[in-house]
Protein backbone atom coordinates (compact mmCIF):
# COMPACT_ATOMS: atom_id res chain seq x y z
CA UNK A 1 0.00 0.00 0.00
CA UNK A 2 1.41 3.20 -1.06
CA UNK A 3 0.54 6.11 1.45
CA UNK A 4 0.12 9.72 0.87
CA UNK A 5 0.71 12.70 3.56
CA UNK A 6 0.48 16.43 2.97
CA UNK A 7 2.34 19.26 3.89
CA UNK A 8 1.78 19.18 7.47
CA UNK A 9 2.96 15.38 7.96
CA UNK A 10 -0.49 14.51 8.38
CA UNK A 11 -1.97 11.39 6.74
CA UNK A 12 -4.32 11.96 3.78
CA UNK A 13 -4.98 9.15 0.75
CA UNK A 14 -3.46 5.53 0.24
CA UNK A 15 -3.61 3.46 -3.07
CA UNK A 16 -3.38 -0.62 -2.93
CA UNK A 17 -3.59 -1.24 -6.43
CA UNK A 18 -1.83 1.24 -8.31
CA UNK A 19 -4.96 2.77 -9.72
CA UNK A 20 -7.13 4.08 -7.50
CA UNK A 21 -6.67 6.88 -4.94
CA UNK A 22 -8.36 6.71 -1.58
CA UNK A 23 -8.66 9.00 1.03
CA UNK A 24 -7.86 7.75 4.53
CA UNK A 25 -11.59 7.68 5.54
CA UNK A 26 -11.64 4.88 2.68
CA UNK A 27 -13.51 6.89 0.38
CA UNK A 28 -12.32 6.60 -3.70
CA UNK A 29 -11.68 9.88 -4.85
CA UNK A 30 -9.11 9.51 -7.89
CA UNK A 31 -7.47 7.43 -10.50
CA UNK A 32 -4.19 7.26 -11.97
CA UNK A 33 -3.97 6.78 -15.31
CA UNK A 34 -0.26 7.18 -17.45
CA UNK A 35 0.66 9.21 -14.24
CA UNK A 36 -1.71 11.60 -14.39
CA UNK A 37 -4.10 11.63 -11.84
CA UNK A 38 -8.08 12.26 -12.15
CA UNK A 39 -11.17 12.66 -10.33
CA UNK A 40 -13.86 10.19 -11.14
CA UNK A 41 -15.95 12.61 -13.19
CA UNK A 42 -13.08 13.04 -15.38
CA UNK A 43 -11.61 16.32 -14.50
CA UNK A 44 -7.81 16.61 -14.66
CA UNK A 45 -6.05 17.03 -10.51
CA UNK A 46 -2.37 17.10 -11.11
CA UNK A 47 0.73 14.72 -11.92
CA UNK A 48 2.49 11.56 -10.02
CA UNK A 49 5.47 10.95 -9.91
CA UNK A 50 8.62 9.73 -7.81
CA UNK A 51 6.58 9.97 -4.88
CA UNK A 52 4.68 12.99 -5.35
CA UNK A 53 1.29 13.95 -6.38
CA UNK A 54 1.33 17.53 -7.87
CA UNK A 55 -0.55 19.88 -9.05
CA UNK A 56 -1.38 21.53 -12.20
CA UNK A 57 1.44 23.71 -12.05
CA UNK A 58 3.96 21.03 -10.72
CA UNK A 59 3.90 22.49 -7.27
CA UNK A 60 3.53 19.23 -4.48
CA UNK A 61 0.34 18.48 -2.86
CA UNK A 62 1.15 15.15 -1.15
CA UNK A 63 4.38 12.82 -0.88
CA UNK A 64 4.72 9.33 0.29
CA UNK A 65 7.52 8.57 2.66
CA UNK A 66 10.22 8.28 0.08
CA UNK A 67 9.23 10.94 -1.93
CA UNK A 68 12.74 12.26 -4.10
CA UNK A 69 12.90 16.13 -4.53
CA UNK A 70 10.46 17.87 -4.42
CA UNK A 71 9.61 20.98 -1.20
CA UNK A 72 11.08 19.91 2.15
CA UNK A 73 9.02 17.25 3.86
CA UNK A 74 7.52 17.42 6.57
CA UNK A 75 7.84 14.66 10.01
CA UNK A 76 4.89 12.56 9.33
CA UNK A 77 2.48 12.82 12.21
CA UNK A 78 1.50 9.26 13.71
CA UNK A 79 -1.22 8.04 11.60
CA UNK A 80 -4.22 5.55 12.08
CA UNK A 81 -5.67 2.66 10.01
CA UNK A 82 -7.21 3.85 6.90
CA UNK A 83 -10.67 3.13 6.81
CA UNK A 84 -12.02 0.28 4.51
CA UNK A 85 -11.84 1.15 1.10
CA UNK A 86 -15.22 1.91 -0.47
CA UNK A 87 -16.86 1.35 -3.67
CA UNK A 88 -15.22 2.89 -7.03
CA UNK A 89 -17.52 5.79 -8.73
CA UNK A 90 -18.14 5.34 -12.93
CA UNK A 91 -14.68 6.52 -14.35
CA UNK A 92 -15.78 9.36 -16.76
CA UNK A 93 -13.61 9.74 -19.55
CA UNK A 94 -10.81 11.70 -18.38
CA UNK A 95 -9.74 15.12 -19.76
CA UNK A 96 -6.95 15.86 -21.54
CA UNK A 97 -3.84 16.74 -19.51
CA UNK A 98 -2.07 20.15 -19.73
CA UNK A 99 1.19 19.93 -20.55
CA UNK A 100 3.25 18.47 -17.97
CA UNK A 101 5.27 21.57 -16.38
CA UNK A 102 8.72 21.41 -14.36
CA UNK A 103 8.27 20.10 -11.04
CA UNK A 104 8.46 22.23 -8.52
CA UNK A 105 9.99 22.19 -5.28
CA UNK A 106 7.46 24.25 -3.66
CA UNK A 107 4.07 23.08 -2.06
CA UNK A 108 0.92 23.66 -4.14
CA UNK A 109 -1.35 26.71 -2.44
CA UNK A 110 -4.29 24.41 -2.69
CA UNK A 111 -5.12 21.68 -0.66
CA UNK A 112 -5.69 18.13 -2.04
CA UNK A 113 -9.52 18.03 -0.85
CA UNK A 114 -10.51 21.24 -2.37
CA UNK A 115 -9.54 19.68 -5.87
CA UNK A 116 -11.45 16.67 -5.60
Amino acid sequence: MIEFFDRAGGEAAFCQDGQSLYLWTGRAVAFIHDDKLFAYDGRFIGWVDRGWISDTDGACLLFEHDAVGGPEKPKRRAKTTPGPRGAKPSRAAPQDAPPRPVASPVWSDHVFTDLI
